[in-house]
């Protein structure tokens, strides 16, 4: 079993590595010209910090069922890259695999799937709203089965806007379902434009609190903040309430001119676009 802390990591390597990621995804992307680059980019940080100094894991025994492991499902599924990176560079599957991204008769689907039996992959994910409905039923189970283990949830701010969103918000906390955290990639973009103008969630913080759910707040794109944050949450549990950290992110964190703008939301970089992107992320740990 691998049981990985904050000391398995130091928070340089843990940011060099999301550095690695970055590369990745964008190389992935480019590579096919069809992928979502923005939210992959702004989540790089929290996907490593989880699987490299929160969760407990093993890449070597990958269940489906993944008992006395904790699982991560990644309902906003369209980041697959940043969790395909991840997970290769976790131990999952060979990073050479990468390559395959988005390929026909890949494991590495668009959305992550489950049919092709990719290590890592438990639920096919990126049917928007869906995610935490699926994690809570996963929490149950475990609670059921006297699994001791955690359920994490990564979902959308766009996303919220999801009406089945809301009635899995009110679930968790109405049944206690107090072994389960969910994160919200709160960047104020979804892929027709700024939150706000699509479908306000006014004060986040205040309708997760009124739904009964105990409230935390990070800076998603400072690993520090990443990893203290977590660990807060992970202490947080068992406590008959539910967890949500809402995640102030960058759509596009990392390259300059993907930031600022949901036009990177689904848009594959161009070769100088790729070059200008790499420039800025130094190769850390090698390219795929």
């Amino acid at each position: 079993m691998k049981e990985s802390t904050n000391h398995t990591m130091t928070i340089k390597e843990l940011t060099d590595l999301a550095t690695q990621v970055r590369r990745d995804i964008l190389r992935m992307i480019h590579a096919v010209q069809s992928g979502h680059p923005g939210g992959s980019l702004g989540c790089a940080d929290v996907v490593v910090a989880l699987y490299n100094a929160v969760m407990t894991h093993d890449p070597e025994n990958f269940t489906m069922e993944g008992n006395g492991q904790d699982v991560f499902i990644l309902s906003n599924g369209h980041l697959s890259a940043l969790l395909y990176s991840v997970l290769a560079r976790s131990g999952y599957f060979p990073l050479e695999e990468l390559k395959t991204f988005r390929r026909l008769n890949s494991r590495l689907q668009g959305h992550p799937a489950t049919q092709e039996g990719l290590p890592g992959i438990r639920i096919a994910t990126g049917s928007l709203g869906q995610g935490l409905s699926a994690g809570i039923g996963m929490a149950l189970s475990k609670k059921l089965s006297g699994d001791d283990k955690l359920v994490y949830v990564l979902t959308g701010d766009g996303e919220l806007e999801e009406g089945q969103m809301w009635e899995a918000i009110m679930y968790a906390s109405a049944k206690k379902v107090d072994n389960l955290i969910a994160i919200v990639d709160y960047n104020g973009k979804q892929i027709d434009g700024p939150v706000d103008e699509v479908l306000s969630l006014g004060n986040l913080k205040a309708r997760w609190e009124a739904f009964g759910w105990l409230v935390l707040e990070m800076n998603g794109n400072d690993m520090n903040d990443v990893v203290t944050v977590l660990n807060t949450a992970k202490h947080h549990t068992k406590k008959h309430q539910p967890v949500v950290v809402i995640m102030k992110t960058e759509m596009g964190a990392g390259v300059d001119f993907m930031t600022g703008t949901h036009k990177w939301h689904g848009v594959a970089p161009n070769d100088e676009q790729l070059k200008r992107a790499l420039d800025q992320l130094p190769e850390t740990l090698g390219d795929f």
